[in-house]
């Protein structure tokens, strides 16, 4: 106790003599962004990091990347790391493309003649020839992140730690990027750690999971085991119907303030009423927003909502209210999640909530329906219509080969 007084009188006294004002009554308390976490990744496995906003996924990335020095332990790593943590990490926003590549490739490790011979090939993943000498600063965050990950992916590491800044590019160079690491992992046999929201790229991508807690880690599973750790800890999986976006959360130029669905409607004719609101900020452009359906907190994505095509909301400064109105298919009872995304279709993504809230159906869209529906049959009962009639045999050529008998 007296020792810790005497700490905050000095903090103190050196914040008066530098002229800044002095804070009466903190308490210094020790935060442990991690603690106690030790795993082992083998040569070739492919490691998802899974866990809530603040567990301490990119701290640990960080520690891994040498970044961060760890306050206790250690981390041993066997062959060359490449990382892609944060979009720009290592980028000169004053330089052009050109310039970055040979500057971010130098940073991460690559030799000249290395970035040489494949730079025709960063290039071309990157698909940025048209913007090749202009300076990155004029980039947008799509095309940065593009760039980046380019370079990064052609370094041929023994071992590639990426966090989740993929979810800034569209859909298409997402699925190269995954495509990408695939054949980094499966077809060169090299090692990759994964941080990721988004359980259909974990599934596809990774063979292991470690789930973190806040900043400790649970034992390695195969990856299904470990998302499924990880569901089975939210009691209400985001299971409300609305959301406010938290405090912690970083805020792009146009973001969601919150969203707040409710059903209308009988079965199967729901309608879902939806309404977003949403800032723009300094240097925020117009945007347009697309709704994301999935059964189950871990279900693959099953339906999507795009009211325009065109960008229409934002682009000067203030607050908007989006309001839609979506018709939904006769779906089979069971709990249903929606991501709300915000961008410029096939350009650029600028923020996406995922999961943001969680609706329930409770009907059967088939009121005679007797038998309760099973999980493993999909979640729309698609109406459809049958018609029967006999069919004379005698006018089928091969009659005589399906045997039929007078």
């Amino acid at each position: 106790m007296i020792g810790r007084e005497v700490r905050n009188f000095a903090r103190k006294a050196a914040d008066v003599f530098h002229g800044r004002q002095v804070i009466q009554g903190d308490q210094i308390e020790d935060f442990w962004a991690l603690k106690d976490v030790s795993f082992e990744v083998k040569h070739g496995e492919v490691l998802g990091i899974i866990g809530r906003n603040g567990a301490g996924k990119s701290t640990l990335l960080k520690i891994l990347s040498r970044i961060t020095e760890p306050t206790t332990g250690r981390a041993l790593l066997s062959g060359r790391v490449g990382s892609l943590l944060e979009v720009g990490t290592g980028f000169h926003f004053e330089l052009t493309g050109r310039e970055n590549i040979f500057l971010n490739g130098a940073i991460l490790g690559m030799t000249r003649r290395e970035i040489d011979r494949k730079f025709d090939e960063i290039v071309a993943f990157a698909d940025l020839e048209k913007f090749l000498d202009t300076p990155v600063k004029r980039y947008s965050s799509g095309m940065f992140v593009r760039l980046a990950f380019s370079v990064a992916a052609h370094l041929d590491p023994e071992i590639l730690i990426v966090d989740e800044v993929l979810a800034v590019g569209d859909s298409e160079f997402q699925k190269k990027c995954l495509g990408k690491m695939n054949n980094i992992s499966r077809d060169q046999g090299r090692t990759v750690l994964f941080v990721s929201h988004n359980p259909a790229a974990l599934r596809q991508l990774c063979t292991h999971g470690v789930v973190l807690r806040n900043g400790t880690a649970s034992a390695k599973y195969d990856i299904n085991s470990a998302l499924d750790d990880y569901a089975s800890e939210q009691q209400t999986p985001f299971g409300s119907s609305n959301w406010r976006r938290p405090s912690n959360l970083p805020k792009p130029p146009v973001h969601f303030v919150s969203i707040d669905v409710h059903l209308e409607g009988r079965q199967p004719n729901h309608i879902l009423k939806c309404c977003a609101l949403i800032a723009s900020g300094p240097g925020g452009s117009k945007a347009s927003i697309a709704v994301q359906f999935s059964k189950g907190i871990f279900g693959e994505v099953i339906m999507e909502a795009v009211p325009k095509w065109e960008a229409f909301i934002g682009g000067t400064l203030g607050m908007y209210r989006v309001e839609l109105s979506i018709e939904l298919p006769p779906l089979i009872p069971g709990y249903y999640f929606m991501d709300f995304w915000l961008g410029q279709h096939e350009v650029d993504t600028f923020d996406w909530i995922r999961p943001a809230v969680a609706f329930e159906i409770v009907e059967s869209p088939n009121p005679t329906r007797r038998l309760p529906h099973r999980r493993d049959r999909g979640a729309i009962a698609a109406v459809s219509t049958a018609d029967i009639s006999k069919v004379d045999v005698s006018r089928i050529s091969i009659h005589d080969e399906l045997n039929f008998s007078n």
